[in-house]
């Protein structure tokens, strides 16, 4: 996992030198054919980065994005009408029968389906007429790493070829070496502050938060810690009541819009007597986990998680977890 995590960098170098043609067809078809609506189709981690994918359409393109309930395919039967619609599939793997399922389904009635995936020859990637690789290389540890962080990437790709956003695109180029800085920032306090946790609450908010839905399930996946992610304005609608004296919170802060919120969250937090971790750029009051900032905000949640993996590997094994093989779990995980 620890060697997965530090070579994302060169990852996302190799995904952003490929497919070009691709993702700028993928974008003029997209003004050409404006779509009526669009499904996102995943699980696990690939569904946070969905999540983020989908966040950044509804911000920047005003579209709205469904995550799709894939039962109502593969148990439901519904028929779905198709006219119009763009679903976007997201896997490591590509092997799930209900993600390949409904991808074929939604292309059979009409819709245009595109799929990130990391194994180009598989059933997903057939099933799809729009095929974006991740570049990621096998992936051996059973948490995934680099292949999320390429997935968000490719997601932002796709967004900056819909708008045609040339600052986006050269954000983009940019975060490679981003990246390697985000790598290299030490946590060490929040493997300290979490060693005996058994519990946690991960916050963000906006384009943050599908980093902290996939922290959350790093906790689980690696730690054996029983963490909840939440919105910055979620949790105070009932998730506050469970914050006590030394309750441990994970706060990610990075520019934009809901930063001003979480840090007044965080500092609130703290007055209720929580053990607040605050993850900010570098001179941010009360942070303790420095960010690194990219060359647009929308892109700093990629290098949070960036900065994040190496510390909640480090903070398996302090625990006595291996976290390339945690307990229970496969790599590949085919539901239906």
């Amino acid at each position: 996992m620890y060697e997965e995590a530090l070579s994302a960098p060169a990852v996302v170098a190799r995904q952003l030198a490929a497919d070009h043609g691709a993702y700028a067809a993928l974008g003029e078809s997209l003004r050409q054919q404006p779509p009526s609506s669009l499904l996102t189709v995943a699980r696990g981690s690939s569904d946070h980065a969905a999540h983020y994918l989908a966040y950044l359409v509804m911000a920047r393109l005003g579209r709205l994005v469904t995550s799709l309930p894939m039962s109502l395919v593969t148990l439901y039967q519904s028929r779905l009408v198709c006219d119009g619609l763009v679903s976007l599939a997201f896997s490591q793997s590509g092997q799930s029968p209900d993600l390949v399922a409904p991808t074929r389904f939604l292309r059979e009635g009409g819709a245009r389906t595109v799929a990130f995936v990391n194994a180009e020859g598989s059933p997903l990637a057939e099933a799809a007429q729009h095929v974006f690789p991740l570049h990621a290389g096998a992936e051996r540890s059973v948490a995934a790493t680099k292949s999320y962080i390429a997935q968000l990437v490719a997601g932002a790709r796709v967004v900056a070829a819909w708008q045609g956003d040339d600052d986006l695109l050269a954000a983009l180029q940019q975060l490679p070496k981003v990246l390697e800085q985000a790598a290299a920032l030490r946590w060490d306090v929040a493997v300290d502050v979490l060693r005996e946790a058994d519990r946690l609450f991960v916050i963000g908010r906006g384009t943050g938060l599908p980093v902290a839905m996939e922290a959350a399930l790093k906790f689980k996946e690696t730690c054996g810690i029983q963490a909840e992610a939440f919105s910055g304005a979620e949790v105070k609608h009932g998730p506050m009541a469970l914050v006590e004296e030394g309750y441990p919170m994970l706060v990610f802060a990075p520019r934009g819009p809901a930063q001003a919120g979480l840090l007044a969250l965080a500092e609130e937090m703290r007055g209720r007597g929580a053990r607040v971790l605050l993850a900010a750029p570098a001179g941010t009051p009360g942070a303790e986990l420095p960010l690194v900032c990219s060359g647009n905000e929308d892109l700093d949640p990629i290098a949070v998680v960036q900065s994040f993996y190496p510390m909640v590997e480090a903070l398996a094994r302090a625990r006595g977890n291996n976290p390339d093989q945690p307990r229970h779990l496969a790599k590949v995980t085919k539901t239906h």
